[in-house]
């Protein structure tokens, strides 16, 4: 057995190995030097959180068997995308389809504050009220679906390369956890990292209750689409500890911390305008 099927045999046990490795990591750090005191009981927000990650991971096996990297060796197979149609060295090729996916990830993301029906999704991940290690996993199923099924189109236009897609998705999932974190890096550090990966005080400010800090950096992995495309944002107006986290009109615990009231949070209330481009909140809530 040569190394592309070890890692096509072995796919979930290396990403869930990465995923539980960083998982205990970062939840370490946020225990040992917390960056904001919590609102809401961790035990509660833990089991919820983590409650909707079990329920969208068997659901996804069970629609997606075979998941992004069958959908990867399928491509390789027939040859199906932009990757396969030029003779590029196999190390650029798993570059490219890095950054590319990266990017695309981005795009999603700025759709679902874009467009209403998806910002309804998308709200049940912005409706936490605090922000630690479980945010980083908590969306909606109907969302999750809709990624990867972005995902499966990405892969096949692209042609990605199998190991491209298991570092993608290892790298994705490790740096959502790490930008969700509620740790602080020194300053200094701060500064220099977030050239080069999406840092939790970054990312922070994407979930605050203010609409012009949540429409930006939303970025996951890559910081450089924020940058290129006007999104990105230094800090929150108040500051990370005077920051308000969550959406404005959903502050009820029970409705947002709780995993009925997360499944069902897209369903309630009508479906309003979300104007990605209101760079000054107005004081009234339209989310």
């Amino acid at each position: 057995m040569n190394w592309h099927d070890w890692i096509l045999g072995n796919e979930l046990p290396i990403r869930l190995s990465f995923f539980f490795g960083i998982f205990a990591v970062m939840a370490g750090w946020e225990i040992l030097s917390p960056a904001r005191i919590l609102t809401v009981p961790k035990g509660i927000r833990w089991a919820n959180n983590l409650g909707l990650v079990f329920l969208n991971s068997i659901v996804l096996r069970l629609l997606f068997p075979a998941a992004a990297v069958g959908v990867a060796a399928l491509a390789e197979q027939q040859g199906w995308g932009l990757l396969h149609f030029y003779d590029i060295p196999f190390i650029l090729s798993i570059v490219i389809a890095v950054i590319a996916m990266d990017f695309v990830i981005y795009l999603q993301h700025v759709m679902v504050h874009a467009i209403p029906v998806l910002w309804r999704l998308h709200r049940v991940h912005h409706a936490d009220l605090d922000y630690d290690v479980t945010t980083g996993a908590r969306f909606h199923t109907l969302e999750i679906i809709l990624s990867m099924l972005i995902k499966f189109a990405t892969i096949l236009l692209l042609g990605s390369p199998v190991v491209a897609v298991v570092i993608f998705e290892v790298v994705l999932n490790a740096t959502a956890m790490f930008n969700h974190s509620n740790i602080r890096l020194p300053a200094s550090l701060d500064r220099v990292v977030r050239w080069f990966l999406v840092t939790p005080d970054m990312h922070r400010v994407h979930h605050s209750v203010e609409d012009d800090e949540a429409n930006s950096n939303f970025g996951f992995s890559l910081p450089w689409w924020d940058r290129l495309f006007g999104t990105y944002r230094d800090q929150p107006r108040g500051g990370h500890e005077g920051m308000t986290i969550g959406i404005h009109k959903y502050r009820d615990p029970k409705q947002v911390n709780q995993l009925p009231g997360m499944l069902a949070l897209p369903f309630i209330g009508k479906i309003s305008g979300y104007a990605i481009n209101r760079r000054k909140w107005s004081g009234r809530d339209e989310n």
